[in-house]
């Protein structure tokens, strides 16, 4: 059974548990006003006939007798009964009246009864000639009449209501769940082929929104390991056969060599260094980029300081170039302190930008090179801006692909693999990566990374 139907049903047991329980108690309270009522009006006649009783005199006696004749309604088979409290007590029983209700009537003064759909009430009355009990007796045929139709529209208003609740819930639980029926068709057209589609923003903070943010979050993940994957397939074995290519040339031209006196074995030995180096250079940059698409989860992630992680930064690039000319610039650094701090993993996020810091120092060739930190529109900015030899304008859009390497970049060492790693790591982070450049002018380049703000419960 699908959750929409789960809903609906739900929805249905509850309405009709309510319209259940205030259908029984407004029969309930109707049922006590309709026999209160008309105990009520055999008390008015017993009271009146207690007067009857009372007076001797003739013309009081009609004008009571008058009035009642004019003002009350004769009820349906309604009876009257005068009972002397001694005659009753010797055990002799009268007929047409409970012997239940006398007994009540002499232990409590009065009291009402009813036996099948004939209605009781009584009072003892004290004279000067001694103790009476006056009861009078009815049917309520009209009342209860009215009770069985109230009873009958409660039923047929009950059922009524309980198709109308399930076609509302069935409407209702149908529009609550259209977003998600959204979500699932659109997630179905999504492929390992299309995996760049996302599903629409859906507007608003409730669970709707959140897991449309899910899910685009997990196709982030997916997309970057696919292209990862696609990226370490097609350019792995490219790249790596050239160093392979050299290692096996120079050790076949050394195995031959190795009976010839004159012949330079050092040259060679050396060339197969240069080539075992650059192929673990290679492989530990394809792992690299390889490992920084992983599965997303948080591990290891903590509040990172924007200003600390700088000169983690720095301290990197003086260790790999130590003649480098990379300075930091706080001058726009903002007053408030929180507006520094991001959330991440701070060795991936030092590796990203140490790996942009010592692009700018190589291709600058030790020129001044400027890592400007600030904030903006909720972002912390790291800026790396140098004075070296530009990335020409129709190449900048490959610059972030693996393995690509501007057509200036001929005379210097490298993979083309430190901006793609950059960028996997920074949007891991869920952040963005932006670059300006003129050829022989100078690059920069700007990651930008979210301030982290602590949620609220």
């Amino acid at each position: 059974m699908t959750i929409q139907k789960k809903v609906a049903l739900l929805f249905l047991a509850l309405t009709v548990s309510v319209i259940l329980v205030f259908s029984a108690a407004i029969f309930y309270f109707v049922h006590q006003f309709t026999f209160d009522d008309f105990y009520k009006r055999l008390e008015t006649r017993v009271n009146i006939s207690s007067q009857i009783h009372h007076l001797n005199d003739r013309d009081s006696l009609g004008m009571y007798r008058e009035i009642r004749q004019r003002y009350l309604e004769r009820l349906i088979d309604e009876k009257q009964y005068i009972i002397k409290p001694e005659v009753y007590t010797k055990g002799k029983t009268v007929k047409g009246v409970p012997r239940r209700l006398i007994d009540n009537i002499i232990t409590n003064g009065k009291s009402r009864f009813k036996a099948a759909n004939v209605f009781y009430a009584g009072n003892i009355f004290h004279f000067p000639e001694g103790d009476a009990i006056i009861v009078v007796s009815a049917t309520n045929p009209s009342g209860l009449s009215e009770l069985n139709d109230l009873e009958q529209v409660l039923i047929v208003s009950f059922l009524i209501s309980i198709l109308i609740v399930y076609l509302i819930g069935r409407r209702f639980s149908y529009h609550t769940f259209k977003p998600v029926r959204k979500i699932i068709k659109k997630v179905n057209t999504i492929t390992a082929s299309n995996l760049h589609l996302r599903l629409e923003d859906y507007n608003g903070k409730d669970e709707i929104a959140e897991l449309t943010q899910t899910f685009n979050n997990m196709l982030d993940r997916l997309e970057t390991a696919f292209e990862t994957q696609n990226n370490f397939i097609s350019n792995a074995s490219h790249e790596l056969r050239t160093p392979l290519a050299i290692i096996k040339g120079e050790a076949e031209i050394s195995l031959k060599n190795m009976d010839n006196p004159g012949a330079d074995l050092r040259k060679n030995l050396n060339e197969i260094l240069t080539g075992t180096q650059s192929l673990q250079d290679i492989i530990t940059s394809l792992l690299g980029l390889a490992q920084s698409g992983f599965d997303g989860k948080k591990q290891n992630w903590e509040q990172v300081r924007a200003d600390e992680l700088a000169f983690m930064v720095k301290d990197a690039v003086d260790h790999i170039i130590p003649t480098n000319k990379l300075s930091i610039d706080f001058s726009s650094l903002p007053e408030d302190v929180d507006s520094l701090v991001t959330q991440g993993n701070i060795n991936l996020l030092k590796l990203a930008i140490s790996n942009i810091g010592l692009n700018a120092c190589k291709y600058s060739e030790n020129k001044p090179v400027v890592l400007k930190v600030y904030a903006e529109n909720n972002s912390i900015i790291f800026s790396v801006k140098d004075e070296g030899i530009g990335i020409p304008e129709r190449e900048l859009q490959h610059i972030f692909e693996p393995f690509f390497r501007a057509s200036n970049t001929g005379k210097y060492e490298g993979h083309g693999v430190g901006l793609p790693l950059a960028l996997n790591i920074v949007r891991l982070h869920k952040g963005n990566i932006g670059i300006i450049s003129k050829q022989d002018e100078g690059t920069e380049i700007r990651v930008m990374l979210p301030v982290y703000r602590e949620e609220k419960s």
